[in-house]
């Protein structure tokens, strides 16, 4: 079943860009992303509130300041080490290493930083402190069922390159 327009308890499909404080696009998704309005997922609030009543077609910008989205720099998640201690793949600025902690929790760093011998990574996500704007076009509207309703849509699977 199709909805027209969006409110709780549909499954909204969107592609997005995401423009910074410069209108320099950092991010964009030509694939359809999609979530369960007034249910469970991972959308910013605000972006949810912008949505709500749109109908296949429409399109909404959305500005997030840090604390709307994705929140200020946490220096606890930034470390230096000796650059001798860092496997050679990883040694130049942009490597993604993932690492977890005693209680398995996973998290993606980056090699942000390489000088006086000393590497960084920083766990940050790489939009945090800044004023971004989301730019959204709704592509689809169904409504949930209850499945989806309970435990949110599941995430499309990334293609595979080679």
């Amino acid at each position: 079943m199709t909805a027209t327009i969006i409110s709780d308890g549909t499954v909204v499909s969107f592609t997005y860009s995401i423009q910074d404080e410069t209108d320099e696009i950092v991010e964009q998704s030509d694939l359809p992303i999609s979530y369960v309005h007034g249910g469970k997922h991972d959308l910013f609030e605000k972006i949810e509130q912008a949505l709500d009543s749109c109908a296949v077609g429409d399109t909404v910008k959305v500005p997030l300041t840090p604390e709307e989205g994705f929140g200020q720099h946490d220096a606890s998640l930034t470390f230096t080490d000796d650059i001798d201690n860092v496997p050679p793949e990883f040694r130049h600025i942009g490597a993604e290493v993932e690492m977890m902690n005693d209680a398995g929790e996973s998290r993606k760093f980056t090699v942000t930083h390489i000088g006086d011998g000393k590497l960084t990574v920083d766990g940050n996500h790489p939009l945090v402190g800044k004023t971004i704007t989301f730019n959204i076009k709704v592509i689809e509207i169904r409504a949930a069922s209850e499945d989806e309703m309970a435990n949110g849509v599941e995430p499309m699977p990334m293609p595979v390159l080679h």
